[in-house]
């Protein structure tokens, strides 16, 4: 019998993705998922960083593919490729995955078959300031063998783990200090060029190389 995979997310990467939405509350946003498959472990896809996407425009395949194409380029001479993809809903009161999501977890499968998709779970995010839960505000979605994504059952938490117990707490502590507003995305890149994509203080994403020129050839294509 094949062992069900278990995805693990760093700190770092899934401090930023929650960030990201928060700083965009009233529309959807979305990030990708970067990691590996556990060399010792083949059950363990592990989540070493992540980068947040777009806030805007999510379905605008051009901007997609141009952006997940640099993400590869940077993160694939770190040893990391594409794993899986983040997606926060519009509404507060939207717990589906819906097609915009699918789509995309669809197109990043082609690539790497055993990816997932993190669906933001606002409740348990509301619930955060008031409770020790250790487990990532996230609901995991992964593709039966019918290719249809489906939320994972019951053991659907202990497939999902956050590497270090203490994120939640740290992740308060950002919350609290309005740490969101260090997150710059792409969208916040094509506004305004001279923002890197960095992510907050906890990360330093490099400054990707020739970004003004590849958005600029976007802008034609769009």
């Amino acid at each position: 019998m094949v062992a069900e995979l278990k995805y693990e997310i760093s700190q770092n990467a899934y401090i930023k993705l929650v960030l990201h939405a928060l700083k965009h509350k009233t529309t959807a946003v979305n990030g990708i998922l970067l990691g590996r498959v556990n060399p010792q472990n083949d059950s363990v896809v592990e989540i070493a960083d992540s980068v947040p996407l777009f806030h805007s425009n999510l379905a605008l395949l051009p901007s997609l593919e141009i952006a997940l194409i640099m993400i590869e380029e940077h993160y694939g001479s770190k040893g990391l490729g594409i794993v899986g993809y983040f997606h926060a809903n519009e509404r507060f009161d939207d717990a589906e995955l819906g097609i915009v999501a699918k789509n995309i977890g669809d197109h990043i499968c082609r690539y790497f078959p055993q990816a997932a998709i993190f669906l933001l779970d606002n409740k348990k995010l509301e619930a955060l300031p008031m409770g020790k839960d250790q487990s990532p505000v996230m609901q995991l979605y992964i593709r039966d063998a019918s290719k249809n994504w489906k939320l994972a059952g019951p053991d659907g938490g202990s497939r999902l783990v956050i590497k270090e117990p203490a994120a939640n707490a740290v992740l308060s502590d950002y919350i609290s200090s309005e740490k969101w507003q260090d997150v710059v995305d792409f969208d916040d890149h094509l506004d305004d060029i001279k923002k890197s994509i960095q992510g907050v203080e906890l990360s330093q994403l490099a400054h990707f190389r020739g970004f003004e020129c590849v958005f600029e050839l976007m802008g034609e294509v769009a």
